[in-house]
């Protein structure tokens, strides 16, 4: 079967459920939600987020196995900015192109309603910031203890991929 990205739906809320709530207790440092919040979320909460975001699904052999979401903003002065958030694969799905697939199917859906991406990746990961890196997003700030969990400190890099140049 391969691998298959789609926006997901409402009536995928019970597998988009399960997977986020996986990335949550799995990589809670790349996350500002926790797994603890969103584990008491009522199965309406996701479906509710499914109608406000767009979200994608990457499905390999047929399992949902990744999903990344964006939203454009809204104020004027920032419209053209959209943000690339809540990418997660899960691990016996990286290295497949999943990823890869899923941050195209964003890019191709933001072509047209911004003209740049902008994403938070924690600092000292090392293989997700390499993995923009080819994807086309380049540095352009850095923000000290962004995240703090359970008494420890994560720095967040933050990345843009402008849609008008293609990547290196």
């Amino acid at each position: 079967m391969g691998i298959e990205v789609r926006r997901l739906a409402e009536d995928d809320a019970e597998i988009f459920r399960a997977i986020r709530l996986e990335a949550l207790e799995r990589h809670p440092e790349t996350f500002q939600a926790t797994y603890e919040s969103a584990a008491d979320l009522p199965l309406d909460a996701f479906k509710q987020r499914l109608r406000q975001y767009a979200l994608f699904g990457g499905f390999k052999d047929g399992k949902l196995r990744g999903i990344v979401g964006f939203f454009p903003l809204k104020n004027p002065k920032i419209g053209h900015k959209g943000i690339l958030w809540g990418m997660y694969v899960a691990e016996e799905a990286r290295g497949t192109g999943l990823a890869e697939a899923m941050v195209e199917a964003v890019v191709a859906y933001a072509r047209g309603k911004v003209e740049q991406i902008v994403i938070s990746v924690i600092a000292d990961n090392d293989r997700a910031k390499r993995f923009y890196k080819r994807m086309g997003f380049e540095p352009y700030g850095f923000e000290r203890r962004a995240l703090k969990i359970d008494g420890q400190y994560y720095d967040e890099e933050f990345r843009v991929r402008f849609l008008d140049e293609k990547p290196a």
